[in-house]
């Protein structure tokens, strides 16, 4: 995976709470092979009316969003179930950060695991920030800093330093246990000293 410490460009504002990960891509779009992309289908049923045609007002729908970058939304954004896809349509479509008052926790750790920022704001500072964005229409996320920019406005942000640590680094969950690997080696020898009992015993040949 490539680090990631930054993340700027064109910013959607999205003035939803409880954007859910069946919303981000319903569920029958799950059968389409991974290697097809998912980006199309991002909130394809907010996006689209049932004739399938293009949701007036959608902000992802206008075309001054081209190429988006980051999006910005309200509460608990990647709620519901499980599904690690509703991380793949939002990095195939090109988003980088997604910042929301809250997320779902293991959405925010798919998200780690797949290059996506996923920076926590005050709500204090959400709606200024969600306006910001529709104004300017570009946004600066900055991963080392902890902050994200909009025009004049700056507002900090939180992260699981974990995820956080895994992002700037570039690296999945081995790569983060690989990290530990002195420590780890040197709590097997110290252990191999104060347990002996509790070593593997060889096994005697001819038995």
């Amino acid at each position: 995976m490539t680090p990631v410490r930054r993340v700027e460009g064109v910013a959607v504002a999205l003035r939803r709470d409880n954007v859910d990960t069946d919303q981000l891509l319903p569920a029958r779009f799950l059968k389409v092979p991974r290697q097809q992309g998912y980006g199309g289908f991002l909130l394809h049923d907010l996006r689209h009316d049932a004739e399938g045609r293009p949701v007036d007002g959608m902000p992802l729908n206008d075309p001054a969003h081209a190429g988006a970058k980051v999006l910005v939304a309200r509460r608990a954004f990647g709620v519901g179930s499980s599904r690690e896809a509703a991380v793949y349509a939002l990095v195939d479509f090109g988003i980088g950060a997604v910042v929301a008052a809250s997320f779902g926790d293991i959405f925010a750790a798919n998200a780690a695991n797949n290059g996506l920022i996923t920076a926590e704001v005050a709500e204090a500072d959400i709606e200024v920030l969600l306006a910001a964005v529709a104004t300017e229409g570009t946004a600066v996320v900055d991963l080392e800093s902890c902050t994200v920019t909009s025009g004049r406005l700056t507002a900090p942000f939180t992260i699981d330093p974990v995820r956080r640590t895994k992002l700037l680094n570039g690296w999945d969950d081995l790569d983060l246990t690989l990290s530990h690997h002195d420590a780890v080696t040197a709590f097997v020898a110290a252990d191999r000293i104060a347990r002996p009992w509790a070593q593997e015993i060889p096994e005697v040949s001819g038995r």
